[in-house]
């Protein structure tokens, strides 16, 4: 009886590998079907849809109005001489897209970050914030040309303008979700107001402060191609190029330069989450709140 336990102890260690084993691979494969598959099929049907519009809703006259996707594969990114004109003009808006955003994470964070310290000074600032989101950019570009110019200053200001709000909102927010029981505890403790928001505020808003980042980032991608389309001077940035392509009627290329104007805005929007990722991953879990 007791060789027969020892024997089953014995054997145990060397039998669980063998039935986890399994049991990763089901895991391992439910995920991929669970978060590969969807996107998969979708994309399917949007390229099933896409050839169905270039070759049977539109006659041929009218099919540079869409060209099937192939077409632009081999005309828009195996072009080496389309394609280096495109990444050159996206690295020209990236730069004017860093630009401005780090501006506005600088003042958002600032302004944010005085209106959370006196009630006065956020009734007094936060108006004129919504008052600036809520103008449409077209209609400040007169004054933008005729204060900055046509060049790549201009196309920063615009990123600023469109990107500050929501790095505003959210650090406000963040900023004064700390629990009460926690002021009270530092007020109990004499702390100052630098201590209290480096210590409480700063990391409770941290969150909120990412979610805003990650909003403001894509915001600035698409400031500095709006940006383009106005202010012509300098660099040729992906959306003096989407014009020049949309008047030549290079379908093939205009859809390229699309594509990657969106590969950068995601670019940018994945960087935020894996900064976000390295910097409160290991302590805030979204799924705990």
């Amino acid at each position: 009886m007791t060789d027969t336990i020892e024997a089953g102890v014995d054997a145990s260690p060397s039998a669980a590998p063998l039935a986890g084993a399994p049991q990763s691979r089901r895991s391992l494969g439910r995920w991929l079907i669970e978060n590969l598959l969807p996107p998969i099929l979708l994309g399917i049907v949007i390229l099933a849809g896409w050839y169905f519009v270039s070759y049977v809703v539109l006659d041929e006259r009218r099919r540079f109005l869409l060209q099937p996707p192939h077409l632009v594969v081999q005309n828009g990114f195996l072009d080496w001489d389309v394609f280096s004109e495109i990444l050159r003009a996206l690295w020209s808006s990236t730069k004017v897209a860093m630009i401005g955003l780090t501006i506005a994470i600088v003042l958002g964070i600032l302004l944010a970050t005085i209106m959370s310290q006196a009630k006065m000074a956020e009734r007094a600032i936060f108006p004129y914030m919504v008052t600036l989101q809520a103008i449409p950019i077209l209609a400040l570009v007169p004054l933008i040309q005729f204060w900055w110019g046509t060049g790549q200053r201009s196309r920063v200001v615009v990123c600023v303008i469109i990107a500050i709000f929501p790095i505003i909102v959210n650090t406000l927010f963040g900023l004064q979700s700390a629990e009460k029981g926690m002021h009270d505890l530092f007020t109990l403790h004499r702390a100052n107001r630098i201590t209290r928001l480096r210590k409480l505020m700063f990391p409770a808003a941290m969150p909120a402060i990412f979610a805003g980042l990650r909003i403001s980032a894509g915001l600035a991608v698409i400031g500095a191609i709006v940006g383009d389309f106005f202010f012509g001077k300098g660099d040729k940035g992906i959306g003096q190029l989407l014009r020049k392509f949309a008047n030549d009627l290079s379908g093939e290329a205009l859809l390229a330069s699309v594509a990657m104007s969106s590969v950068l805005g995601v670019s940018v929007f994945l960087f935020f989450g894996w900064l976000q990722t390295r910097a409160i991953g290991k302590w805030y879990d979204a799924s705990d709140r």
